[in-house]
């Protein structure tokens, strides 16, 4: 055993690195500590989590911004830091983004349901005694009051669409739902007109896609999308910027802005909804 929850917060789940909605911060938790990249990792929804360690371990935590304590002493954030037996991580209300990631020395092991007060956690094997001296700025997280802007490019379907609604989407504002979800980020503003086509078999859905149902909202498939949908795909968003809208909080507003650049590979399904 490495620790066990006392508590877990709004939502804290035991995740791979491809699972995470914000990759960049689950990989630097993890590269502070000199895990494999593949390592496990705690996506904290919020904050909140409370864990007290059975064995002398090492933390990092990164991501969202907030008050993170050991002991009650404040935790750097971005860097790794020595944890003896009995101590106690809290993990305080995110002021800046709304994710922060929590790694151990050989990760923890995803699981299939979130985490639960009283559960335990068990951790792998570390690769060294040792951690890597990284000289690097650390990653900031994003002004709640800052839109977030993400490139997109035209996607499979956006012939199907008058130029109008590619323009309007890559041109004005959105706001980001409360009703979005690891599955997808639904956006809320002026609706496009829905394309003109029959009733649409369901497809292949990919990581990164941004979804056009019939109330012309757009939705952006997340990682925790389902394997297909219906929705023609209107737009892709570089797969790098995808970390930006999985720290941005209900509210915030959203920028498209539209790229002829071809896009990097984009992520294919996670876990499921």
């Amino acid at each position: 055993m490495g620790a066990v929850v006392v508590d877990p917060g709004t939502l804290t789940s035991a995740l791979e690195p491809e699972q995470a909605l914000d990759r960049a911060s689950m990989h630097l938790a993890n590269a502070l500590l000199g895990n494999c990249a593949d390592a496990g990792g705690l996506e904290v929804l919020l904050g909140g989590l409370r864990l007290r360690f059975v064995t002398a371990s090492a933390v990092s935590v990164t991501g969202a911004e907030g008050i993170v304590t050991l002991n009650g002493s404040e935790l750097p954030l971005n860097k790794a830091v020595r944890v003896a037996p009995g101590s106690v991580l809290e993990v305080g209300p995110a002021l800046f983004g709304i994710r922060y990631y929590v790694a151990v020395p050989g990760g923890i092991p995803p699981q299939a349901e979130p985490l639960r007060a009283g559960g335990a956690l068990t951790f792998g094997r570390p690769n060294s005694q040792t951690y890597p001296d990284m000289q690097q700025p650390p990653r900031r997280a994003l002004h709640p009051e800052r839109p977030v802007v993400a490139r997109v490019f035209r996607g499979p379907q956006t012939p199907d669409f008058g130029a109008d609604s590619w323009l309007r989407l890559t041109t004005e504002p959105w706001i980001l739902s409360p009703e979005s979800d690891r599955a997808g980020a639904r956006l809320v503003g002026r609706p496009l007109e829905a394309a003109p086509t029959p009733a649409r078999q369901p497809q292949p859905l990919r990581t990164g896609s941004v979804l056009l149902p019939p109330s012309g909202l757009p939705v952006i498939a997340l990682a925790g999308h389902p394997a297909t949908a219906k929705s023609p795909v209107i737009a892709l968003v570089r797969d790098e910027d995808l970390d930006l809208l999985g720290q941005a909080r209900p509210g915030q507003m959203v920028h498209l802005l539209g790229t002829g650049e071809a896009p990097r590979p984009i992520r294919t399904a996670g876990a499921q909804p």
